[in-house]
């Protein structure tokens, strides 16, 4: 399956206007926002665990990187309440469940097989730093040879500089509404802009943001 897979193209996805398609396991349920491959591929998803649901046991073989967007994930190493980031590296397994339900926002097999940080991250206890623009403050989820990914709070009336995205950036929008030149994103929309790729983002009444750069191709 070949699912938003030129990285060089724009891509906006309204997350909440799409339906949840089935997986293979009973109870749990996708939102498919880029992929290539089939059940092993290297993907972007929403995933819904209904109460009581469960994934089989399974081995990361190209890493996994999820951030829990509601309720509580759980697997036999913890417990993970909403806003909780996660990476599990390359060769680390696990059986995943949920027993009251929950949302995850989840990328996999897109690891560097040196990165080997395994972790987790209560966002909402951890403190946020004061950001390169007034209104911004930043929470540092993670760093690797370039690639960088972070929670980012905006202020409402919030400009950010024009700038150019070097090994691009992706965005998914937590609360609130970011904007651009191009449009508004409210909360749900998944945004993925390519190398060198230019905008000049600000926020009217202030939003939370998951971001990435530095991660897609640079040719």
């Amino acid at each position: 399956m070949l699912l938003n897979a030129d990285f060089s193209k724009n891509v906006v996805v309204d997350t909440n206007a799409m339906p949840w398609d089935d997986s293979p396991m009973v109870g749990i349920h996708r939102r498919k926002l880029d992929r290539i491959g089939d059940e092993v591929a290297r993907a972007t998803s929403l995933v819904k665990y209904g109460p009581q649901s469960y994934f089989s046991p399974h081995t990361h073989g190209g890493g996994e990187e999820f951030l829990v967007l509601e309720g509580t994930f759980s697997d036999e190493h913890g417990d993970y309440p909403v806003g909780s980031y996660v990476r599990n590296p390359i060769g680390t397994s696990h059986k995943p469940y949920s027993d009251e339900g929950c949302v995850i926002f989840v990328k996999l097999h897109q690891f560097d097989e040196r990165d080997t940080a395994q972790f987790s991250i209560e966002t909402k206890a951890a403190e946020f730093l004061p950001g390169t623009a007034p209104g911004l403050s930043v929470l540092p989820l993670h760093n690797f040879e370039g690639e960088s990914c972070a929670l980012v709070r905006w202020e409402p009336g919030t400009i950010f500089n024009p700038h150019a995205h070097w090994g691009g950036e992706e965005i998914f929008v937590l609360k609130g509404t970011f904007s651009d030149e191009n449009g508004d994103y409210p909360a749900g929309t998944w945004i993925r802009s390519p190398h060198l790729s230019r905008h000049h983002p600000f926020s009217k009444d202030g939003c939370l943001i998951y971001v990435k750069t530095g991660h897609l191709p640079t040719e």
